[in-house]
């Protein structure tokens, strides 16, 4: 009855590790919120800014199968290169590595006063104003709890220190390939290297040897490396075929590391003794150095192979037949973002951009259309006016599910800001489906407007062109500096309008204009202003 409880706390303080972590994580990105949706964008710069990037990224998020399931999405959007993903990836292993560094502190005697911060972080969150003094102390209350989960899994393990038949079992698992696929099969099952590998570091802090000692338990260190991928895996099953190709570098990064360090651990059978055991005293410390060390050295081993393996995984996952490379609508709204909210809120946006110039081709459609006197003109706009509504659901439906997420205060601001947008751009679409009807009825009326009047409206036009390449260096690469242009092209937008009512007028008081052709014209005029008023609106919504 005894190891039944004992196993029963084991798995309560594997609970509360795992939470710990994740209130940490989910904490500590709110706070770095800004900076880590711009990490990303650098990662073309070189294969060491990847790899920087992947480990910056994963020892905040603290998972490198989180990582690498971002970065799966990412090329699945077609915004990361397979040669960007790689790096970034292996920087991911390196990254992930610190949690094994926090889980080595279990052995240290100050961790009972460190377990506290889980109080003093709940109570932060319960008395402060402040939003960000709230997430500070969600963090500290993350951190609490995993030292927690820790010393709970720490007592668990009292009771098999002394047990002779628990070590006999432990020691009868001593064959290096069957340690990795242990490895391999829990870090699978628990979808967490960093969880396994502080497992681990818990038994060893413990005194249980795992086998006959020395390197075997580096063995089932090696195999939790290979069993994260799985979640990668999982996440490019559905996806295109680069994305299940970044999945895959993920796989063979981990294999061929495997390989290479079973190899070496096997022929140098006292590399445990020789080197970890005499430069740290304390066992967790070694297992999270050879974690780090097996990352790091990994890393440098195949870095400069990065196109190699790119060529493997196109050779061993081949393009689709009848696949055209184009990036579909809503493609950016990836399902895998979902739980990390700075990063779906940025796609959001990205994919927000992308219908607005849905809107500007159906604008340029039906406006070209008018100039022409072409009426089929109209089945291009419906064609696009659908595509820019199936999609602004999309975003909709989109953000309700970051906002579910437990979003921070300014992350919901930019959701609110988006969906003001989403309407505005639905309104572009309508007027640009309200030109056609114009067009429609000056053919049936026979309406024509003079050379000097098609003029005019061309000229407005290219000013709402102008106005909406303004707009979206505002909207999309966030450059509050164009507002002021934003503006001073929509007053003069605004004063063309006028301007152009006002000639109207005259000609129809002096005869030169047709009086049928006055409600066109002016709604005509109207309807382009409105669009750029909309447009105007679009940059403005994050003021």
């Amino acid at each position: 009855m005894e190891v039944f409880w004992s196993i029963v706390q084991l798995l309560a303080g594997l609970g509360a590790f795992l939470l710990g972590f994740k209130i940490l994580s989910d904490n500590i990105e709110k706070l770095a919120t800004n900076k880590l949706r711009g990490w990303f964008d650098k990662t073309s710069k070189s294969r060491l800014a990847g790899v920087g990037i992947g480990a910056g990224v994963t020892a905040i998020i603290q998972s490198s199968s989180a990582t690498t399931v971002m970065v799966v999405g990412f090329v699945n959007a077609g915004l990361m290169s397979l040669y960007s993903a790689t790096a970034i990836i292996m920087g991911a292993n390196i990254g992930t590595t610190i949690t094994a560094h926090i889980a080595s502190l279990s052995a240290v005697n100050v961790i009972g006063f460190v377990t506290l911060l889980t109080c003093v972080g709940v109570f932060m969150d319960m008395l402060a104003k402040s939003n960000k003094i709230k997430t500070a102390g969600l963090m500290l209350a993350g951190l609490g709890l995993v030292f927690l989960g820790l010393e709970y899994m720490s007592g668990a393990m009292e009771i098999y220190r002394d047990n002779a038949a628990f070590k006999d079992f432990l020691r009868t698992v001593s064959n290096p390939f069957l340690l990795i696929l242990i490895g391999v099969a829990f870090t699978a099952l628990v979808q967490s290297s960093s969880a396994v590998t502080s497992l681990i570091i818990v038994m060893v802090n413990a005194n249980l040897m795992i086998g006959n000692g020395g390197n075997d338990v580096l063995f089932l260190v090696l195999g939790s490396n290979i069993g994260t991928c799985i979640t990668a895996i999982l996440s490019s099953l559905g996806a295109n075929t680069n994305a299940k190709r970044a999945s895959l570098i993920h796989l063979m990064f981990n294999v061929f590391g495997t390989v290479i360090f079973t190899v070496f651990l096997l022929c140098w059978p006292a590399f445990m003794e020789m080197t970890l055991a005499k430069w740290f005293s304390s066992p967790g410390q070694q297992i999270a150095m050879f974690h780090t060390f097996f990352n790091v050295v990994c890393t440098c081993i195949f870095l400069p192979f990065t196109g190699v393996f790119v060529k493997v995984a196109t050779k061993l996952i081949r393009d689709r037949k009848g696949a055209s490379g184009a990036v579909s609508d809503a493609a950016l709204l990836d399902e895998r973002f979902i739980h990390t909210p700075s990063i779906a809120i940025a796609q959001a946006n990205k994919e927000t951009a992308y219908m607005a110039g849905l809107a500007m081709q159906a604008m340029d459609q039906a406006f070209g259309g008018f100039l022409k006197g072409d009426e089929s003109a109209k089945e291009k706009v419906d064609a696009l006016n659908q595509r820019v509504s199936d999609l602004e659901k999309k975003i909709v439906q989109y953000l309700i599910r970051i906002s579910s997420e437990d979003a921070s205060t300014s992350d919901e601001k930019i959701i609110s800001a988006i969906h003001q947008a989403t309407g505005d751009i639905l309104r572009i679409g309508e007027l640009a489906d309200n030109i056609t009807k114009y067009t429609r009825n000056c053919k049936r009326d026979n309406v024509e407007f003079s050379a000097g009047v098609m003029k005019s409206l061309e000229q407005m036009y290219e000013k709402i062109t102008e106005l909406y390449e303004s707009t979206l260096e505002v909207f999309d690469k966030k450059d509050i500096t164009e507002l002021k242009t934003v503006d001073s092209i929509e007053e003069e937008i605004d004063a063309a309008r006028k301007e152009m009512i006002a000639d109207h007028i005259r000609r129809l008081k002096e005869g030169k204009c047709k009086a049928q052709s006055s409600g066109i014209f002016i709604n005509l005029v109207g309807n382009l202003e409105r669009a750029a008023d909309h447009l105007t609106y679009v940059a403005h919504v994050f003021d």
